[in-house]
């Protein structure tokens, strides 16, 4: 009987299963030890049981066929990896997974720190797909080691872009001296936790926090809270004009002609708002509610050490 080294292949190339190098060795160990074993049986002497087994295959001693063995693993380990480093990188993906997005463009994805996984910005939002785009994921990722909501971060950076469209022209501001803090509220007159946190606004300025309104009427265009927005920015003093709204007056005020209730409007629904009033710090960070003045002052220090 010849032991054909050449001809002696993993396993997993004949199974659907398949075995490690280690698993592997172990079975040419057994073969080995089976073919000493029938050696012995025909009455050769141990001390003989070498040369015998070299004499199975021509100028072929077990310890060589070992060394055979691990060589030509070495020599396929390295084909195979001289074959992946000359593989050109996938091409960008990023067009093909916007074209099975409606509305999506090149720019609204980018690389998530997960391989094969895309971080999708829409508006405040952040989603996840995976390369091929077959996939598409909700929820917030986490950076385990860090303690860093990975998801949030990202919808801050998106916030941040969209209050900067907001120019203080657009705003109408109840701001202290010196502020150390600036929030941009979206209200709408109609709100009562929006008229709990306005009766709370010479607080809030004695804390040193500058408030900048924008408007957000919850029921939309042509509502009675929409027109007393409109009615609050068209007036004279426009600060005046929304206490006196928020404490439940009837604003009245010539039309002005555009305002910017409809583009503030917008904006929140593309922040993603969860209801008024809605605070955001000028990076991006969001209270989603009211917030007794004291209360979110710490809210707003806790933000600067995160």
């Amino acid at each position: 009987m010849t032991l054909n080294v050449s001809s002696i292949r993993p396993n997993w190339m004949y199974g659907p299963e398949p075995r490690s190098w280690t698993t592997e060795m172990l079975a040419l160990g057994t073969l080995l030890n089976s073919r000493r074993n029938r050696v012995n049986q025909r009455g050769v002497p141990k001390s003989n049981v070498a040369e015998a087994t070299a004499r199975s295959e021509p100028g072929m001693s077990m310890s060589r066929c070992a060394t055979r063995f691990w060589t030509l693993c070495v020599l396929s380990g390295f084909v195979l990896g001289a074959g992946a480093a000359d593989t050109p990188p996938p091409a960008d993906p990023r067009a093909e997974i916007a074209k099975k997005i409606p509305g999506a463009k090149v720019d609204d994805l980018k690389p998530s720190p997960i391989s094969g996984l895309y971080e999708f910005h829409r508006d405040g939002d952040v989603g996840y797909v995976t390369s091929d785009g077959r996939y598409f994921l909700t929820g917030d990722l986490y950076d385990i080691d860090k303690d860093v909501n990975l998801s949030e971060r990202a919808r801050m950076e998106t916030r941040r872009a969209l209050l900067a469209t907001i120019p203080d022209s657009e705003t109408v501001t109840f701001a202290p001296e010196n502020p150390q803090y600036t929030i941009t509220v979206f209200t709408d007159v109609d709100c009562g936790y929006c008229r709990k946190l306005h009766s709370e606004i010479k607080e809030l300025n004695r804390l040193g926090v500058r408030v900048r309104y924008v408007f957000y009427p919850q029921q939309g265009p042509g509502s009675e809270s929409w027109k007393a927005a409109e009615a609050v920015w068209c007036s004279p003093d426009r600060a005046d004009a929304l206490t006196r709204a928020k404490k439940g007056e009837t604003i009245k005020a010539e039309n002005c002609g555009p305002t910017p209730v409809a583009r503030q409007y917008q904006l929140g629904h593309k922040l993603n708002m969860r209801g008024t009033p809605g605070i955001f710090t000028a990076h991006g960070d969001y209270v989603t509610g009211y917030l007794p003045a004291k209360q979110l002052v710490q809210q707003l220090k806790s933000f600067e050490t995160q």
